[in-house]
């Protein structure tokens, strides 16, 4: 389906919220001054005062234009038709996404969104994902699992950083990626209202058989492998306390995301070369790096008591009248404070038996989780829309992943503050060299 003609190459839907307003900043910031877009929603008095800040902060380019949709089939097709990339950041997905979803794979619309709503995902695969590809779009996903507070991003960063290791150690050692451990090093960060809020309604709407289905390694994959690498008997530390050790990333304790973002990975697994550029018994975990074992266990036991909790109706109850609403976040001072980073490792070999290959990779950013999100959406429908030679724009369309992107929008994202590294040692290791 033909795209090149439409009024706008980008349309934000959601720019009054706080995610929205971040990447509509951004994009007034750091986009190219010629891109035609629109920032969209519901309240039109809110997007025209957005509209003057972003014109205060770059008066140098094509401002956007403002469309007024609200959630519904009908506006927000109108919408799709006028654009050839739609970023939404309206949430809980769950309750409001699917209008925006079915908007894009019905007209051919590149989409990008920041949902963690496993569940909901694995519904609009099973809905639009042969239409979507019948009309060439590129569903782009970026999963940002929000189980619980304190949540940083959870699908990009370990989703691209596999990619980068399995893409090195290919090119460097000819060795496919059998492994690709990813733990959440630092994380000073917090959640929004909005995220909260799709943390306690995603429970009230998918029962939690639902939600273990959707997030089983796999699941997302549009192919199965043919064996799994077998599973090895987890040490006695990490059965008891839910520890580990690793030489390479420290002492790793459990990670609120980590089955969300398998989710992910594994797709991509899938989509690269049907499971053929992994190794085909490839093995994904995510964790998060502890001070020491005593403070891994309690982080351990705290999530999976907080967890537990979340399924009983009257905590979830409680908690709604607590939480932040959703348009509201951490002030932007404290957000500017905000750091996290993400250490990967990913091992290969030639052929079984053979000597294990080993890369590392770091993912580094300075500022608040929104923005980061901002940041992603933004580059990557720049990637879609004037990039070429991807593995997303090989693919033709369908739903993808955030590693389908690969190389250029590692590149892209690096050139506006994200540091991201892969070698056979991490950053500081060899400085020290």
């Amino acid at each position: 389906m033909d795209t090149s003609t439409r009024q706008y190459e980008l349309v934000l839907f959601g720019a009054t919220g706080y995610t929205g307003k971040l990447c509509a900043e951004h994009i007034a910031k750091n986009l190219p001054t010629d891109l035609k877009w629109a920032i969209a929603g519901r309240n039109e008095k809110k997007l025209s005062e957005i509209a003057k800040e972003l014109k205060s902060i770059n008066s140098d380019r094509i401002q956007p234009e403002i469309e007024i949709a609200e959630l519904n089939d009908t506006d927000l097709d109108a919408l799709a038709k006028k654009t050839r990339v739609l970023l939404t950041t309206v949430g809980p997905y769950h309750k409001y996404g699917e209008h925006a979803f079915k908007a894009c794979a019905t007209n051919g619309t590149h989409y990008i969104d920041c949902t963690g709503e496993v569940p909901w995902l694995k519904d609009m695969i099973e809905k639009y994902e042969e239409t979507a590809k019948s009309n060439g779009a590129i569903l782009q996903l970026y999963f940002n699992a929000k189980m619980i507070p304190q949540c940083g991003i959870d699908s990009a960063p370990p989703d691209l950083l596999t990619y980068l290791l399995g893409t090195y150690l290919l090119q460097t050692h000819s060795a496919p990626l059998t492994t690709s451990t990813i733990t959440a090093h630092r994380m000073k960060t917090a959640p929004s209202g909005g995220t909260l809020t799709t943390i306690l309604t995603l429970t009230d709407t998918y029962p939690l058989r639902a939600l273990r289905a959707s997030t089983r390694p796999f699941a997302l994959s549009p192919v199965q492998p043919a064996s799994r690498a077998p599973r090895a008997s987890a040490p006695l530390l990490e059965r008891v306390l839910g520890v580990r050790r690793s030489a390479d990333l420290g002492v790793l304790t459990a990670h609120p995301g980590a089955r969300g973002d398998a989710a992910i990975v594994y797709r991509s697994w899938g989509l690269l070369d049907a499971g053929a550029y992994y190794a085909p018994r490839f093995a994904f975990s995510e964790w998060t790096t502890a001070r020491g074992v005593l403070a891994g266990a309690a982080w351990h036991w705290g999530l999976l008591a907080g967890t537990l909790a979340l399924a009983l109706p009257p905590v979830r109850a409680v908690l709604r009248r607590l939480v932040a609403q959703p348009g509201q976040g951490p002030a932007r001072e404290a957000a500017e404070r905000e750091e996290m980073e993400y250490r990967g490792v990913g091992e290969g070999m030639r052929n079984e038996g053979e000597q294990v290959r080993k890369a590392r990779a770091t993912w580094r950013f300075k500022g608040g989780m929104y923005l980061l999100t901002g940041i992603l959406m933004a580059e990557a429908a720049m990637v879609i829309t004037r990039g070429k030679g991807t593995r997303a724009h090989e693919a033709g369309g369908g739903i993808l992943t955030p590693a389908m992107l690969g190389e250029a929008f590692a590149e892209r994202i690096r050139k506006v503050g994200i540091e991201v590294e892969v070698g056979d040692r991490f950053v500081e290791e060899r400085a020290r060299l």
